[in-house]
Protein backbone atom coordinates (compact mmCIF):
# COMPACT_ATOMS: atom_id res chain seq x y z
CA UNK A 1 0.00 0.00 0.00
CA UNK A 2 1.27 3.40 -1.00
CA UNK A 3 2.07 6.22 1.71
CA UNK A 4 0.00 8.84 1.61
CA UNK A 5 0.01 12.42 3.27
CA UNK A 6 -2.87 12.79 5.63
CA UNK A 7 -3.42 15.64 7.35
CA UNK A 8 -4.40 14.76 10.93
CA UNK A 9 -4.73 18.24 11.73
CA UNK A 10 -7.73 18.51 9.89
CA UNK A 11 -11.18 16.47 10.93
CA UNK A 12 -13.93 15.11 7.84
CA UNK A 13 -15.72 13.62 10.55
CA UNK A 14 -15.80 11.88 13.63
CA UNK A 15 -18.60 10.10 15.43
CA UNK A 16 -19.06 8.04 18.71
CA UNK A 17 -21.93 5.77 19.39
CA UNK A 18 -22.58 3.08 22.07
CA UNK A 19 -24.49 0.26 22.62
CA UNK A 20 -25.54 -2.57 24.87
CA UNK A 21 -23.86 -5.80 24.87
CA UNK A 22 -25.83 -8.27 27.19
CA UNK A 23 -22.86 -10.62 27.65
CA UNK A 24 -19.72 -10.60 30.38
CA UNK A 25 -16.89 -8.80 29.04
CA UNK A 26 -14.75 -12.20 29.61
CA UNK A 27 -16.76 -13.08 27.03
CA UNK A 28 -16.94 -10.47 24.38
CA UNK A 29 -13.79 -11.05 22.00
CA UNK A 30 -13.67 -8.17 19.44
CA UNK A 31 -10.77 -8.77 17.53
CA UNK A 32 -12.10 -12.35 17.58
CA UNK A 33 -15.76 -11.34 16.31
CA UNK A 34 -13.89 -8.51 13.59
CA UNK A 35 -11.46 -10.77 11.74
CA UNK A 36 -14.12 -13.59 11.37
CA UNK A 37 -17.24 -11.70 10.84
CA UNK A 38 -19.25 -13.53 8.06
CA UNK A 39 -19.74 -10.95 4.81
CA UNK A 40 -23.19 -11.48 5.23
CA UNK A 41 -23.27 -10.73 8.77
CA UNK A 42 -21.23 -7.74 8.14
CA UNK A 43 -23.92 -6.96 5.50
CA UNK A 44 -26.73 -7.09 7.94
CA UNK A 45 -25.31 -4.75 10.27
CA UNK A 46 -25.86 -1.73 8.64
CA UNK A 47 -28.29 -2.71 5.25
CA UNK A 48 -28.37 -1.11 2.33
CA UNK A 49 -24.86 0.61 3.46
CA UNK A 50 -22.75 -2.43 3.90
CA UNK A 51 -21.75 -4.14 0.58
CA UNK A 52 -19.04 -6.43 1.43
CA UNK A 53 -16.26 -7.78 4.38
CA UNK A 54 -13.41 -9.87 4.59
CA UNK A 55 -10.31 -10.43 6.37
CA UNK A 56 -6.56 -10.75 5.29
CA UNK A 57 -3.19 -9.65 6.42
CA UNK A 58 -1.08 -6.85 5.33
CA UNK A 59 2.12 -7.84 3.42
CA UNK A 60 4.15 -7.54 6.90
CA UNK A 61 1.93 -9.85 8.62
CA UNK A 62 -0.86 -7.00 10.55
CA UNK A 63 -4.54 -8.43 10.16
CA UNK A 64 -6.21 -6.61 8.00
CA UNK A 65 -10.54 -5.86 7.36
CA UNK A 66 -11.37 -4.62 4.12
CA UNK A 67 -15.01 -3.13 4.12
CA UNK A 68 -16.81 -1.73 1.24
CA UNK A 69 -19.88 0.26 2.14
CA UNK A 70 -21.60 3.45 1.23
CA UNK A 71 -21.55 6.70 3.42
CA UNK A 72 -23.68 9.04 1.97
CA UNK A 73 -23.19 9.29 -1.74
CA UNK A 74 -19.57 7.62 -1.75
CA UNK A 75 -18.55 4.10 -1.68
CA UNK A 76 -16.31 3.74 0.69
CA UNK A 77 -13.30 0.52 -0.04
CA UNK A 78 -11.80 0.78 3.50
CA UNK A 79 -8.49 -1.12 4.49
CA UNK A 80 -8.45 -1.33 7.89
CA UNK A 81 -4.96 -2.16 9.54
CA UNK A 82 -4.85 -2.87 13.20
CA UNK A 83 -2.89 -1.37 15.12
CA UNK A 84 -4.50 -2.80 18.62
CA UNK A 85 -6.92 -5.77 18.17
CA UNK A 86 -7.36 -7.15 21.57
CA UNK A 87 -10.24 -8.65 22.81
CA UNK A 88 -12.37 -5.52 24.26
CA UNK A 89 -10.12 -3.19 22.23
CA UNK A 90 -9.35 -2.73 18.23
CA UNK A 91 -7.58 0.25 16.71
CA UNK A 92 -8.26 0.32 12.90
CA UNK A 93 -6.30 2.57 10.75
CA UNK A 94 -7.74 2.71 6.75
CA UNK A 95 -6.46 4.82 3.85
CA UNK A 96 -9.67 4.49 1.95
CA UNK A 97 -10.35 4.63 -1.33
CA UNK A 98 -13.77 7.05 -2.19
CA UNK A 99 -16.03 6.87 -5.24
CA UNK A 100 -17.54 9.89 -5.27
CA UNK A 101 -20.05 11.40 -7.78
CA UNK A 102 -16.87 13.66 -8.80
CA UNK A 103 -14.46 10.83 -9.34
CA UNK A 104 -11.93 8.75 -6.60
CA UNK A 105 -9.90 10.15 -3.86
CA UNK A 106 -8.63 9.17 -0.91
CA UNK A 107 -9.10 9.89 3.19
CA UNK A 108 -7.76 8.51 6.50
CA UNK A 109 -10.45 6.31 8.56
CA UNK A 110 -9.84 5.29 12.25
CA UNK A 111 -12.08 2.99 13.80
CA UNK A 112 -12.23 2.52 17.22
CA UNK A 113 -14.04 -0.82 18.52
CA UNK A 114 -14.27 -1.33 22.34
CA UNK A 115 -16.16 -2.54 25.29
CA UNK A 116 -16.06 -1.79 28.72
CA UNK A 117 -18.24 -3.97 31.50
CA UNK A 118 -21.06 -2.40 32.99
CA UNK A 119 -21.77 -4.94 35.62
CA UNK A 120 -21.00 -8.73 35.66
CA UNK A 121 -23.58 -9.85 32.72
CA UNK A 122 -23.13 -6.56 30.71
CA UNK A 123 -21.25 -4.23 28.64
CA UNK A 124 -21.23 -1.26 26.73
CA UNK A 125 -20.10 -1.27 23.40
CA UNK A 126 -18.32 2.08 21.99
CA UNK A 127 -17.90 2.66 18.10
CA UNK A 128 -16.11 5.31 16.84
CA UNK A 129 -14.79 6.81 13.70
CA UNK A 130 -12.36 9.83 12.60
CA UNK A 131 -11.73 10.38 9.20
CA UNK A 132 -8.86 13.04 8.32
CA UNK A 133 -8.53 14.58 4.87
CA UNK A 134 -5.27 13.50 2.84
CA UNK A 135 -3.46 15.71 1.23
CA UNK A 136 -4.91 14.23 -2.39
CA UNK A 137 -8.09 14.66 -0.92
CA UNK A 138 -7.31 18.59 -0.40
CA UNK A 139 -6.43 18.76 -3.86
CA UNK A 140 -9.52 16.37 -5.23
CA UNK A 141 -11.74 19.04 -3.19
CA UNK A 142 -10.06 22.28 -5.09
CA UNK A 143 -10.33 20.74 -8.52
CA UNK A 144 -13.73 20.38 -8.34
CA UNK A 145 -14.61 23.77 -6.54
CA UNK A 146 -16.11 22.04 -2.97
CA UNK A 147 -14.67 24.03 -0.02
CA UNK A 148 -13.37 21.43 2.64
CA UNK A 149 -16.01 22.94 5.06
CA UNK A 150 -19.11 21.60 2.99
CA UNK A 151 -17.12 18.73 2.36
CA UNK A 152 -17.18 17.79 5.88
CA UNK A 153 -20.51 19.14 6.79
CA UNK A 154 -21.38 16.53 4.22
CA UNK A 155 -19.21 13.32 5.33
CA UNK A 156 -20.08 14.77 9.00
CA UNK A 157 -24.40 13.97 8.37
CA UNK A 158 -23.26 10.97 6.47
CA UNK A 159 -21.13 9.57 8.90
CA UNK A 160 -23.03 10.29 11.77
CA UNK A 161 -26.30 8.55 10.46
CA UNK A 162 -23.96 5.21 9.06
CA UNK A 163 -22.53 5.13 13.18
CA UNK A 164 -25.71 5.71 14.21
CA UNK A 165 -27.63 2.79 12.14
CA UNK A 166 -24.43 0.29 12.65
CA UNK A 167 -23.28 0.45 16.13
CA UNK A 168 -26.28 -1.21 17.83
CA UNK A 169 -26.39 -3.63 14.78
CA UNK A 170 -22.94 -4.45 15.61
CA UNK A 171 -23.24 -4.66 19.66
CA UNK A 172 -25.78 -7.38 18.75
CA UNK A 173 -24.04 -9.02 16.88
CA UNK A 174 -20.69 -8.57 19.48
CA UNK A 175 -23.22 -10.07 21.80
CA UNK A 176 -24.39 -13.57 19.79
CA UNK A 177 -20.75 -13.73 19.53
CA UNK A 178 -19.83 -13.52 23.03
CA UNK A 179 -22.98 -15.90 23.49
CA UNK A 180 -22.40 -18.27 21.04
CA UNK A 181 -18.66 -19.34 23.25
Amino acid sequence: MEMMTVRSDLILSESTVRAPIRAPIGKVDIATWLFGLPDAEYQRCAPPDHIAAGATMTDDGRPMSINVEMIGTGLVIQHYVGEITEADHCRMVSTSDVFTPYGRTKVQVIWDLSARPVDDGRCEYTNSVVSHPTEEFLVFLKEHDVSFEQAAHERQLASSDHNNRETPLFAASIERAALAK
